[in-house]
């Protein structure tokens, strides 16, 4: 008797592993639906995509969105850099973030390859593009519930930004791969980066830079074999990802150059990025903060660093492998922690 008793038990407790085995799937299987399901939303006519009218002192101009997943509590809006480059940058952000049912949005920034290209200098400010932010922010219904802005590069410039003045409207802040001081960048990439190049290469540089020949091929041909591929893609030039090279090519070089210059080797010229510094004001910023940094970056990761730390509730995120864009020459280091991020800061254990 006691024998089928315990078969019995044995029996039973099969049943219930098998049954909660099958609501767990179910679970799962009913989460990625619900995460992947265009259904009842405005934008599934376009598959997520929405053309924004953005409101400015010349006129109203359309930008591009598209929205990936559903998460009420976890909407990332991206930011990309340039100026003037494209959302293309982060399509790898598909490999990572659909299986942490974790929402993101795909955005153009006005002057960027999808959205409106208006020839007008002077809608390329900062304070114009934070605006614009904003106005995003209010089309997609994004509040301080469930929105986290990832700005890299310049984006993380326009972040930086946008968080002086609208952190209340955040749930979390990522600045990726920049730093919060242009002169500091300037000078890291001059002092540092630059004298580690072969030397008769980089005088070749400085001579081309201090002539201001930045049209002459020669300049972005040096950059892009001895600086890009050091610094912001370690990769050979022929295994670039072809969203790179997609966004490199839908680039609208009056944005970038009036901004940033003419490459990533610091700002040149007479860009209006170039005497940006806000390392004082960082302690304005109380919103959950990851920066991250890289060590093979254009920017000094000692830096960014620092600033995790200025923040008022920052936390760093280092990338032992990374450049400039370390979500794909550090993929691992950098998904693990950004995903990390959001997840503590919604489950309030940041």
């Amino acid at each position: 008797m006691k024998a089928y008793s315990i078969l019995f038990l044995a029996a039973l407790t099969l049943l219930s592993c098998k049954s909660n085995t099958e609501k767990t799937e179910q679970a799962e299987s009913s989460s990625a639906e619900e995460y992947l399901s265009f259904e009842n939303r405005d934008d599934q006519f376009t598959g997520g995509i929405k053309m924004i009218p953005i409101t400015t002192e010349k006129g109203t101009f359309n930008v591009w969105t598209k929205r990936i997943g559903n998460n009420p509590t976890k909407k990332v809006l991206l930011l990309h850099g340039g100026p003037g480059m494209t959302h293309e940058l982060y399509e790898c952000f598909d490999g990572y973030f659909p299986q942490e049912n974790i929402e993101y949005i795909y955005y153009d920034q006005l002057g960027s390859y999808y959205s409106d290209q208006p020839d007008d200098l002077s809608l390329w400010t900062k304070e114009r593009f934070v605006e614009e932010v904003e106005q995003v922010r209010k089309a997609l219904g994004l509040d301080a519930s469930n929105f986290y802005l990832l700005g890299q590069s310049w984006g993380g410039i326009l972040a930086m930004e946008y968080a002086f003045k609208y952190q209340d409207n955040l749930k979390g802040l990522i600045i990726s791969n920049m730093m919060s001081s242009v002169p500091e960048y300037n000078a890291y990439a001059q002092n540092v980066l630059g004298p580690q190049m072969n030397p008769e290469i980089y005088q070749e540089i400085k001579a081309m830079e201090d002539a201001e020949d930045f049209a002459n091929p020669k300049y972005g041909e040096l950059l892009f074999e001895h600086y890009y591929t050091e610094h912001v893609l370690r990769m050979p030039p022929e295994e670039w990802p072809e969203a790179v090279m997609r966004s490199l090519k839908h680039a609208n070089n009056q944005v970038y150059v009036h901004m940033q210059g003419y490459s990533e080797f610091g700002i040149t010229g007479d860009a209006t990025l170039k005497d940006w510094d806000v390392k004082d004001r960082l302690k304005e910023i109380e919103v959950a903060t990851l920066v991250i940094g890289a060590q093979y970056d254009t920017m000094d990761p000692s830096h960014m660093e620092w600033m995790s730390e200025e923040v008022k509730n920052g936390r760093y995120l280092y990338c032992p492998n990374g450049s400039h864009l370390s979500q794909y020459d550090d993929q691992k280091n950098y998904f693990e922690g950004v995903i990390r991020f959001i997840h503590d800061v919604d489950q309030k254990t940041f």
